[in-house]
This record gives C-alpha cells, sequence and structure tokens, in this order.
C-alpha cells in the first residue's frame, strides 16, 4: 500500500514522463508545477492557450518549453476543448486546469463532442499526508458537489474507491461522517450515512465497506471508537471520509492544510480519464503531488484496476 506522497511521486516516475493536457496554459503557478513535474520526469506537457502568454510566463520561470506541443488558442474555452479532445483521442493521458474559470472548464470537460463525459456524476477526492497520521488519508467531496443526495453520494464513493485502488488500499473503508454517531431524522446526513451503510452490507456498493453514521474521530482513532463502545469494521481505520456536504468538506479541507500543515494531492473523478483541478491557493507542491495522483490513477486505469 502506498502511504505517503513522496511514494506517490515515486510510483508516478517510475511510469515515465506522460502526456498532460494544460488548457489556458498561461498560468505562471502551474507552469512552475509543470516545470518541477518535467524536472521529476513525471511529464511531458501539451500547451494549450495564449502562445505569447505561455512562452513569456515560462522565460520568466526559466523553463524550456521548445521541445512540448504549444497550440495556440487565446480563447480560454476553446482551449479547454481543445485539451480535453486530446485526452479523448489518447494523444495525452491527463487533462490539467490552467488559468480559467472553474466553470468554464468543466463545461469543456462535460462537452458531449469534444470532452471527456463518462455518464456519472464528477467528483473531487483529496488525498492528505497529515502529520502523525499513518497513512493517507481521501476525502471527498471537498470542491465540487454541493449538497449531494443518496444517490450521488453512492457515486462519489465509486469514485473515490477508485482512486483508493490505485493507491492498492485493501480492504478499503468508507467512513460516512456526520456531527454524532446515531441515526438522526433531523439530520438528513445521519440518515444517508446509514442507508449508505446498509446498501454497503448488501451489497448494493462495490469495492468497499462503508459504514456510518460515525463522528470524524470514531472514523480515525480507534481510541476514540473504543472510549464511545462503537464496533464498526470502520470505526479508527478508514481510509475514505465521505463528507455529508460542500461546507464540511471545504472546511475540513483548509483545516487541514493550514493548520495542521498537511501535505495535498486532489483529482476530478468519473470522467474518461483523471482531471487535474487545483485551486490558486494551492502550493506548487500540491499541484505536482496532484500530477502525480493523476498519473498513478491513469496507470492503474490501464492495469485494469481504475
Amino acid at each position: 500500500m502506498i502511504k505517503t506522497l513522496r511514494e506517490v511521486r515515486e510510483a508516478a516516475a517510475a511510469l515515465g514522463p506522460k502526456k498532460i493536457a494544460v488548457a489556458a496554459a498561461e498560468d505562471v503557478d502551474v507552469l512552475e508545477a509543470l516545470r518541477m513535474a518535467c524536472r521529476m520526469k513525471l511529464a511531458e506537457p501539451m500547451l494549450f492557450g495564449d502562445a505569447g502568454k505561455i512562452k513569456k510566463g515560462a522565460e520568466g520561470l526559466g523553463f524550456d518549453i521548445s521541445g512540448f506541443e504549444l497550440v495556440h488558442e487565446p480563447d480560454q474555452y476553446r482551449s479547454a476543448l481543445k485539451a480535453a479532445a486530446a485526452v479523448r483521442r489518447g494523444e495525452a493521458d491527463i487533462l490539467m486546469k490552467g488559468l480559467l474559470g472553474t466553470s468554464t472548464f468543466l463545461k469543456a470537460v462535460l462537452d458531449k463532442d469534444s470532452g471527456l463525459r463518462a455518464g456519472g456524476i464528477l467528483s473531487h477526492v483529496s488525498v492528505f499526508e497529515v502529520p502523525g497520521f499513518s497513512r493517507l488519508l481521501l476525502l471527498t467531496d471537498c470542491a465540487m458537489n454541493i449538497a449531494p443526495g443518496l444517490r450521488e453520494k453512492v457515486q462519489i464513493i465509486d469514485n473515490a474507491v477508485r482512486v483508493a485502488r490505485s493507491l492498492k488500499m485493501a480492504p478499503i473503508r468508507v467512513a460516512a461522517v456526520s456531527a454524532v454517531e446515531t441515526v438522526n431524522p433531523d439530520m438528513p446526513s445521519t440518515v444517508d450515512a446509514a442507508l449508505l451503510a446498509k446498501m454497503s452490507e448488501r451489497g448494493q456498493i462495490k469495492g468497499a465497506v462503508v459504514d456510518g453514521p460515525l463522528a470524524l474521530d470514531n472514523a480515525v482513532s480507534t481510541e476514540a471508537a473504543r472510549h464511545k463502545g462503537i464496533e464498526s469494521p470502520v470505526a479508527g481505520t478508514a481510509d475514505i471520509i465521505l463528507l455529508p456536504d460542500i461546507e464540511s468538506g471545504n472546511i475540513m479541507y483548509k483545516t487541514l492544510v493550514y493548520l495542521a500543515g498537511a501535505e495535498n494531492a486532489g483529482v476530478v473523478m468519473g470522467a474518461c480519464a483523471p482531471v487535474v483541478l487545483t485551486s490558486r491557493a494551492d502550493s506548487a507542491q500540491a499541484k505536482v503531488n496532484s500530477i502525480a495522483m493523476s498519473l498513478v490513477i491513469a496507470s492503474a486505469s490501464g492495469a485494469g484496476i481504475y
């Protein structure tokens, strides 16, 4: 099992450089992450966007892009369409967002002719390495689905399980978390969690053991679970934390980064290929981690694991 983000980067490097189609690649922060990824032999970028701005940004970083494919397309949406189409045709392994709005980027991803639509919903999976924690922890969905219902949560779990499988986690344990461990009809997240647990028990959710509702402490700490008398195959050993909504997900994500000093990676799942969609506030290292994670997932897909 891969237990650190360094091991993720090493696993990606072992694959050899892979093609990354970058939409609106004139983003200097993204170019810096690509420069680092190239130095680590992870990436061979295909750059889509305003060629003049891309060259200027790369020059400012001392990043030689002369050996990479550069497609001049100053229109941001069309650059995203062309980048997505390159992945769809198999010319690139993953897609990455550059200097354009998330909604514009995702519109291109979901385009029926050029995009990467796969039939299900898209969801964001965050992979965290938390100081003092013995393994990688996956959070979902912290960035895309605002208030998912039961059907959406099943698909969000499936998307996260694909990431966990690429990290060689086995068995895969999912904690559907809420504020309490008991079902309360006035708290819909606890009802959904209980239903997901029963669906898992009945084999309606594949590839993982799901339990809930669990409070966060019971999901990640065996000691907390023992003190509360909780007996569960997931309690204290969760690999995936299913958050009830985007608000709790966003808060937990930023708490881990800014207060716990956690290192992270993130990937959008549910498309035909992994999609790197990072925030401008994410560090260059987080962006590199996200590239590496996406490449590992894409490789797992090719091996029939994804």
